[in-house]
């Protein structure tokens, strides 16, 4: 009945549990932390709410704050608060991939830096990094100087809507999931003529392969926008039968 797989970020253990082991739920998580060599283990639980927050129980340990290095970026971040997907790793390396120097990206999601610290650290781009989460937003400024991206990366604790921006974004990134649509007309206000916008959203598979990108284009048409899909990529499964996919859309004004 023990776990056979679990989730590590930087020296914090994220361990899945079955109801049966709730009585030795605290040993058990001491004799992991003991043979894989972490501070801290975190039950696994649901994320949800607006900003996508874990509140993961602690079992062993206390200090849930860590940094995490991956790809050559390091992360800090609360694990037992701030999402954190492991699952999500090609994405991030992606990014640092597509980014080109100096073009200006805005992360419209930002999180602690997930997927902008690759493009301002490997890409060299310049970047606009929007968190609504005070909580969160500490760690990515924390995480701008930590990767010492401060001369190209600036953030702002805000809601996105409410960027003032205007036809500035060479590149933009919708980092979410759910609700990813009813941002797309803030997007298209953000975006340059020709912008590249990386849209990502959960969908549920029986409307595959033709959403998300369906609704990204009809709501950019309504918009005065047209719509080209130059890439299409599934990230997860979501629950079952959803999936998170993200898509490359160039848009262009009318």
């Amino acid at each position: 009945m023990l776990p056979k797989h679990w989730v590590q970020i930087g020296d914090v253990l994220i361990l899945p549990l079955r109801q049966e082991l709730e009585p030795y739920k605290h040993r058990i998580a001491e004799v992991y932390a003991q043979v894989i060599g972490v501070k801290t283990v975190l039950r696994k639980g649901r994320i949800g709410g607006e900003f996508r927050e874990t509140n993961y129980e602690v079992l062993y340990g206390s200090d849930t704050v860590t940094v995490h290095v991956e790809n050559g970026i390091r992360y800090k971040l609360d694990v037992a608060r701030v999402m954190f997907s492991p699952a999500n790793v090609k994405e991030r390396v992606r990014m640092a991939k597509v980014a080109k120097p100096g073009e200006l990206v805005v992360d419209m999601f930002a999180g602690i830096g997930h997927l902008s610290l690759p493009m301002a650290v490997h890409g060299k781009a310049r970047v606009i990094a929007i968190e609504k989460s005070p909580y969160t937003f500490q760690f990515l400024v924390e995480n701008i100087e930590l990767n010492r991206v401060q001369d190209r990366m600036t953030a702002y604790n805000i809601d996105n809507r409410d960027f003032p921006g205007e036809n500035i974004a060479d590149r933009i990134l919708m980092g979410y999931v759910v609700t990813t649509h009813e941002f797309i007309p803030k997007a298209l206000s953000i975006a340059k003529d020709e912008a590249i916008i990386h849209y990502h959203n959960t969908v549920p598979e029986r409307l595959m392969p033709e959403e998300p990108f369906r609704t990204f284009r009809e709501i950019a048409r309504e918009h005065g926008y047209e719509a080209e899909k130059l890439n299409e990529l599934v990230i997860k499964r979501y629950a079952p039968g959803v999936w998170h996919v993200v898509v490359d859309v160039r848009v262009f004004k009318r």
